[in-house]
């Protein structure tokens, strides 16, 4: 119990990145940017579906679940790198650096548990269309949207409290925000055990998720195949290339920092591969969704034109 009230008493070092001095500004000028565009991206995407009828659709409706959760799941961890860009390596209270460990690691469980849903979305959609409104009437779409937020916030319950449950020796976190590997590095204590909870605990909600994507998408590529016209298998294709990017994304990413012990990666490369699933993959989701998809396009261009008729007047 006193090496748990040391821990919690204690503060750590975000080392953030290194880099020039003189580079450290114009690094948090762009990252800021790329804050703020992912930001207005997705508020973007979530006004689009509530201002467009045509978007009141299952897909769209996730899809803007996916987007309220990027908001949070990229303010998580970015005011931590802007700060990092600025002063160096920043001081977090342990007591802070725990909670933010915890909520990033349920926001990104939250966001794996989203993807298999909206891949079942598809899949309903494409493979039992006659069906489809009634298996995802608004009850079901909002107790499946529910359910991902508990199941995320409830399973990093287990590896964020085994962590904050270490004794630590050291503070600098080779990292620019509190995560697993770089501080179980610090403890004082054999951390192996640790390592293979949070191995099966995050395995099995990334794993089976993404086993049950491509299982999903394995049904839908078949009754694709089976459509009688070339168009209206690009049609099918496209409702899903968007998600099947955004997937590839995020999975390759986290599979390459949690798959494996911590011992395996060099301490640099940790904070490397978080950017693009902590930074770019929020910032480019509402690209992917907006650019290689024809019904947005259509939506943007009639909630402009409603825009402007509403200026001019009468």
């Amino acid at each position: 119990m006193d090496a748990l009230n040391r821990t919690w008493t204690l503060s750590f070092l975000l080392a953030g990145f290194t880099a020039p001095r003189t580079l450290r500004p114009l690094a948090f000028l762009g990252t800021l940017c790329i804050y703020i565009l992912t930001l207005a991206g997705n508020l973007f995407i979530i006004v689009l579906v509530r201002a467009d009828a045509a978007l009141s659709t299952p897909m769209y409706f996730f899809l803007s679940v996916l987007s309220f959760l990027e908001l949070w799941y990229v303010s998580t961890t970015v005011p931590t790198l802007l700060h990092t860009w600025l002063h160096g390596r920043s001081p977090i209270p342990a007591a802070a650096c725990f909670i933010q460990l915890y909520v990033f690691h349920s926001l990104g469980m939250t966001e794996c548990y989203l993807l298999g849903v909206m891949a079942l979305d598809r899949y309903l959609a494409i493979c039992r269309p006659l069906h489809y409104h009634a298996l995802m009437s608004r009850k079901v779409r909002l107790w499946l949207a529910g359910a991902t937020w508990g199941a995320g916030f409830s399973a990093a319950l287990v590896p964020a409290g085994l962590t904050a449950s270490l004794p630590f020796c050291w503070k600098e976190v080779a990292h620019y925000f509190c995560d697993l590997a770089p501080l179980m590095r610090l403890a004082c204590v054999d951390t192996g055990w640790h390592a293979r909870v949070h191995g099966a605990v995050i395995g099995v909600a990334t794993g089976c998720n993404f086993v049950l994507i491509l299982g999903l998408y394995g049904g839908i590529l078949r009754a694709v195949l089976k459509l009688p016209s070339a168009a209206s298998r690009a049609k099918a294709f496209s409702t899903c290339s968007s998600h099947m990017t955004v997937v590839a994304l995020f999975y390759a990413s986290a599979f390459t920092v949690y798959v494996g012990p911590p011992e395996s990666r060099s301490k640099g490369t940790d904070s490397h591969i978080a950017l693009v699933y902590a930074l770019l993959t929020p910032f480019l989701n509402p690209i992917i969704y907006t650019l290689r998809n024809k019904e947005v396009k259509e939506a943007i261009r009639r909630v402009t034109q409603k825009i402007r008729a509403m200026l001019e007047g009468p």
